[in-house]
């Protein structure tokens, strides 16, 4: 028997967003005439099948001509700025993208659990290995590591630190159980060590 996992409604209005933004106009509507959703709405703050997610992304895939797992991974990139905004009361100001991927368990998936009944984020154990090396173990049974994947580079993004961050999948991207290094640049290491401000004066 198929396990009946969903989504959060506030996922389906990203993707929305992100196709409306990404993709030609109407491509939402003819996306979901595609996965035989033609009379598919959603709202905010419920729960829907994983399976009208998959089969919109299959939809895109075809399309776009581009892999399931390369739109995951841009759609996860593209819905940073937004999640960012929903939960900015959560982040300090003097966070980048090694504080965010350490905290992100703890205070922003914490967040995410408290605010929304419904939801339920994947488990993220984040590893310190040096101030060079993040792992990520990524937990869930809705499988979507690509979609994590691209999370990472887009706060990496967000932070302007892209060109100095690798994010290197050692597992299949999208199975239950996937990990994930991030790699970071020396500058960023060396920048964690200086002093701030604050403590100098302190």
């Amino acid at each position: 028997m198929k396990e009946n996992l969903t989504v959060h409604g506030s996922i389906l209005f990203l993707l929305k967003k992100y196709v409306d933004q990404s993709l030609p106009y109407r491509s939402w509507e003819q996306l979901l005439a595609k996965a035989n959703l033609k009379d598919f709405s959603f709202e905010l703050t419920k729960a829907y099948p994983l399976d009208r997610v998959e089969a919109i992304m299959i939809a895109a895939s075809e399309h776009t001509s581009l892999p399931v797992e390369k739109l995951k991974e841009d759609f996860g990139e593209h819905m940073v700025p937004a999640l960012f905004q929903m939960y900015k009361h959560y982040l300090q100001p003097e966070w980048r993208t090694y504080e965010i991927l350490l905290k992100t368990e703890e205070v922003m998936h914490g967040a995410v659990r408290k605010l929304n009944s419904t939801a339920y984020p994947p488990v993220l154990n984040v590893s310190k290995v040096n101030d060079q090396l993040l792992v990520v173990d990524y937990h869930s049974r809705r499988k979507m590591g690509s979609l994590a994947m691209g999370i990472i580079k887009g706060i990496a993004k967000y932070y302007g630190e892209k060109d100095e961050i690798h994010v290197e999948c050692m597992t299949a991207p999208d199975a239950e159980n996937v990990q994930i290094k991030v790699h970071f640049d020396i500058r960023i290491a060396q920048n964690k060590k200086a002093p701030r401000l604050s403590d100098i004066n302190n």
